[in-house]
């Protein structure tokens, strides 16, 4: 009491601060919650704080799809993320085949599916299904794949039953060594070359080469379906396990836009369809953008290389000095695009091949003949080089697979697909003086008279298309296409390994074989067992699986090393001199072609699928077809 009757004391406060000391506290106190609060705000990396105070923010209309593909997470590498929808052409450089047109055809009918809960979402990996992040999941909700699966007509794997329970028939026990093979080719690829593009035999080690642009896994991915459909379960798995993992997209070379549509995007897209495993779906779409650029010249005809890092594209220096697109390179992009607009909703794919069946349709023929090589920049062809073999084989394919994909309603690519067939007929087919049928080369009206290998997948391509041609003319596509396939074996059993060659010749009295050696090799391809394979579901004729066996017997002994199956660089040779490679196709094509010839006809239905140019099955559509035109 006394202190307090002291004059000039003053007090102290409850905190035994002094009034003046408080409020100075008080100031600073005050400033530094101001500070911290609007660094929430100003600071760089806040967006997750923001999250705490601020509403999401309203998504644009329009924008969901792009959104929901381009939102897609960063892989724990730091996958880089897709371009959203096309991609800006070069500076200084317009895209005319980007600009909407007034009137928009339809694309293949989007289906919703509920969404579910996470546990509905979310599997044990066990089974085979991991966890979908929450992006993954609003993608998979606009495709509804048990509709899918439910629309086609007959089961996938067919409806043979339990095999351990039949007899042991030749075909079943030849269909069993079809998949050892296999099997066999599987694990030495995994063995030795696990993740890279293809296994090299002989040296046992991988192979990466340059024409993926540094993308990896070629022999993987081109082997999922066929993994699949041969029940190969444990190595499916396998397979599904370096997607999920290894398998990423940021990377940054020049790549060959066919090769990886045909491998990569074909593949993908056909491991989707047969499983309903989301992560292959998400991965085509997102290396379907990456190809976009590829599409980014005067004409909306794409070029043949484009750069993963810069986006540029570029055609092949050796296309005419560089200046051609290449009519099997753009013409092969109808069936993958179209289902890449199906199950993205992005229709700039199908706007991209649309275009070029436009270009196509407009720019005249020489005899109704469509040239190997075309100016993406004029729309001009640049030589009049014709082939139904390497340079042009499957644009003539593509066509008639679209109206089929279409449930038959794309009617300009059927009548492109009979046009053309008449004026190959009229000006490239011919009869040897040994009476075997074949489709020679036309350069400018002068004709070479010999075959590629790759032109062996004609004769499937003709019988396929015999039903719907007019009536008066089925019975003689389906002579001609057996008659084609009747060559193109004799380009085998006239060999030493009864393998066929790279390209055979009809001259000089000499017929169906090689004439030099730079010819005579085979690289394990599949052309002719593919025709084999129609051939068979067409006539039941068992001459074509008694052809077929001829080649797995042939492969056996010529083409199998200790370390996987090898191509050979002389047909005409018993004692083979192997190339040092297992091509990614011998895996995707050959063993999958000769698995179904020694299958029953409802094992991947031809009334359900269609194939694409690296034996990849994509679904027919089915569901709502009327009223679309033109693809």
């Amino acid at each position: 009491m006394l202190m307090r009757k002291v004059p000039g004391f003053v007090p102290a406060s409850p905190w035994g601060l002094r009034l003046p000391h408080k409020f100075l506290f008080l100031l600073f106190l005050s400033g530094l919650v101001t500070l911290c609060f609007g660094a929430l705000f100003l600071l760089p990396n806040s967006s997750r704080l923001k999250r705490l105070f601020l509403a999401p923010r309203t998504q644009q209309p329009g924008l969901e799809v792009v959104a929901q593909v381009a939102g897609h997470p960063l892989t724990r590498e730091q996958e880089s993320p897709p371009n959203p929808a096309p991609a800006a052409p070069a500076p200084g450089e317009d895209d005319p085949s980007s600009q909407a047109s007034p009137h928009r055809r339809k694309g293949w009918p989007r289906r919703t599916r509920p969404t579910g809960s996470r546990e509905e979402a979310t599997v044990a990996r066990g089974s085979g299904v991991v966890a979908l992040r929450p992006q993954e999941e609003s993608i998979r909700s606009s495709f509804d794949f048990n509709a899918f699966r439910r629309r086609l007509r007959h089961p996938v794997l067919g409806t043979r039953g339990d095999e351990s329970m039949e007899p042991q028939s030749l075909v079943r026990t030849q269909r069993e060594k079809i998949k050892e093979m296999m099997q066999f080719a599987w694990q030495s690829y995994k063995r030795y070359a696990m993740g890279k593009n293809e296994l090299r035999p002989l040296t046992k080690d991988g192979y990466e080469g340059s024409m993926f642009g540094g993308l990896s896994g070629a022999t993987i991915i081109d082997s999922l379906d066929t993994l699949h459909l041969m029940e190969l379960k444990e190595e499916f798995q396998e397979a599904k396990a370096w997607v999920e993992e290894s398998f990423h997209l940021n990377v940054s070379g020049e790549a060959s836009l066919f090769e990886v549509n045909i491998r990569y995007i074909g593949g993908l897209l056909s491991a989707f369809y047969l499983t309903g495993e989301e992560v292959f779906r998400i991965k085509a779409i997102q290396l379907g953008e990456k190809l976009l650029p590829a599409f980014n010249t005067p004409t909306g005809i794409p070029k043949g290389v484009v750069n993963f890092k810069s986006g540029s594209n570029r055609s092949w220096g050796w296309a005419m000095a560089g200046s051609s697109s290449i009519l099997a390179e753009f013409g092969s992009l109808h069936l993958e695009f179209l289902h890449l607009t199906e199950l993205s909703g992005n229709q700039v794919f199908a706007e991209k091949v649309r275009n070029i069946r436009k270009v196509l349709r407009k720019i005249d023929k020489p005899f109704g003949l469509y040239p190997n090589f075309l100016s993406p920049v004029s729309g001009n062809w640049m030589q009049h080089h014709v082939s139904v073999g390497g340079l042009g084989d499957s644009f003539y394919e593509y066509l008639i697979k679209s109206w089929l994909m279409s449930a038959k309603t794309d009617t300009e690519a059927k009548d492109m697909y009979y046009e053309a067939l008449e004026a190959i007929e009229t000006h490239l087919l011919n009869v040897s003086p040994g009476g075997l049928t074949y489709i020679a080369e036309w350069r400018g009206g002068i004709l070479d008279h010999k075959m590629g290998h790759l032109a062996c997948f004609s004769g499937g391509m003709i019988a396929l298309g015999a039903e719907d041609a007019k009536e008066e003319k089925r019975a003689h596509y389906r002579e001609l296409a057996a008659q084609i396939t009747k060559t193109c074996h004799e380009s085998y059993a006239r060999s030493d390994t009864k393998l066929g060659p790279e390209a055979f010749w009809f001259n000089s009295g000499r017929e169906a074989v090689a004439t030099q050696m730079s010819e005579s090799y085979y690289i394990l391809r599949p052309e002719v067992v593919e025709s084999y394979m129609y051939l068979w579901r067409q006539t039941h004729n068992p001459i074509y699986r008694e052809w077929g066996w001829e080649v797995v017997m042939a492969l056996e002994k010529y083409c199998r090393t200790e370390a996987g199956f090898s191509g050979i660089q002389d047909v005409y040779s018993k004692v083979p001199n192997h190339d040092n490679k297992q091509q990614t196709f011998f895996l995707a094509e050959t063993l999958k072609y000769l698995y179904l010839l020694f299958s029953e006809d409802d094992m991947l239905s031809l009334e359900d699928w269609v194939f694409n140019t690296e034996a990849h099955p994509l679904p027919v559509n089915h569901s709502d077809s009327s009223g679309r035109d033109g693809g």
